[in-house]
């Protein structure tokens, strides 16, 4: 039995590695440190392990700036702020330069006077005076005041049917012509052609020229001028008669 052993075979019958066999356990060990620190620095580049690392960030690795708030002091009071006013600037005055006027030995020619305006004649004139009104109203007296007459033709035949219109102002009071309008042959008492308007009760003055009356046609066409009168505070002149007469 001792010349037999079947069993495991003594350590000293194991053959010893070999040179090739260590240094490629030097290589895998090398190679799994080499992929170590590769992955290291692939995870964080910016370890000290990395000899080129990239450019810090701003902010990383540097204290965050603290922001404190601005206010008013304690005893802040707002002030109001004045705008200043725009100063007006006044521009100097323009001077204009003195021109030599030219000496002309020809005189100037004379320069027409205006034509004066043609007066517009109207184929009608009037005469105007004051007489007692008892002599038409002989029933009255003193007591009337106002205006008659009558108007005739180149023939001193009566023309009848024109408008006879007056106005004014009497005793302060403005007369409206629109309200003291008439025709002839309405007062036969001073001819076929007459008219009258009545003033009042009594003899009074007016301002001198202060009444007018004038012819009118039909269509309100004016056939003489307006003819200005005074009134006065005398029996003896307190109607005013005026006749009209054509004259072309």
């Amino acid at each position: 039995m001792d010349k037999f052993n079947f069993g495991s075979p003594s350590s000293s019958s194991r053959p010893l590695p070999s040179v090739w066999d260590i240094l490629s356990i030097l290589a895998l060990l090398l190679t799994v440190c080499v992929l170590g620190y590769y992955l290291l620095v692939f995870i964080n580049p910016y370890s000290r392990l990395n000899p080129l690392p990239p450019p810090t960030p701003y902010g990383m690795g540097q204290p965050a700036p603290t922001i404190t708030p601005l206010g008013p002091p304690p005893t802040w009071t707002p002030t109001a702020t004045i705008e200043p006013t725009a100063t007006i600037t006044i521009a100097p005055t323009w001077t204009p330069i003195a021109t030599n006027t030219p000496y002309s030995f020809v005189k100037p020619s004379k320069t027409p006077k205006p034509s004066a305006t043609p007066k517009v004649t109207y184929p009608f004139t009037a005469t105007v005076s004051a007489i007692e009104s008892a002599i038409i109203h002989p029933d009255l007296g003193c007591n009337w005041l106002g205006v008659g007459g009558e108007a005739t033709d180149l023939n001193n035949s009566p023309v009848l049917y024109l408008v006879v219109r007056m106005g004014g102002t009497l005793g302060g009071k403005i007369l409206d012509p629109n309200l003291h309008t008439t025709v002839t042959g309405v007062a036969p008492q001073y001819g076929r052609a007459g008219f009258e308007f009545q003033l009042g009760n009594a003899p009074a003055a007016s301002e001198k020229d202060a009444l007018w009356v004038q012819l009118l046609d039909q269509a309100g066409l004016p056939l003489s001028d307006k003819v200005y009168f005074s009134t006065y505070n005398d029996c003896k002149k307190n109607l005013i008669l005026v006749r009209f007469k054509k004259v072309k």
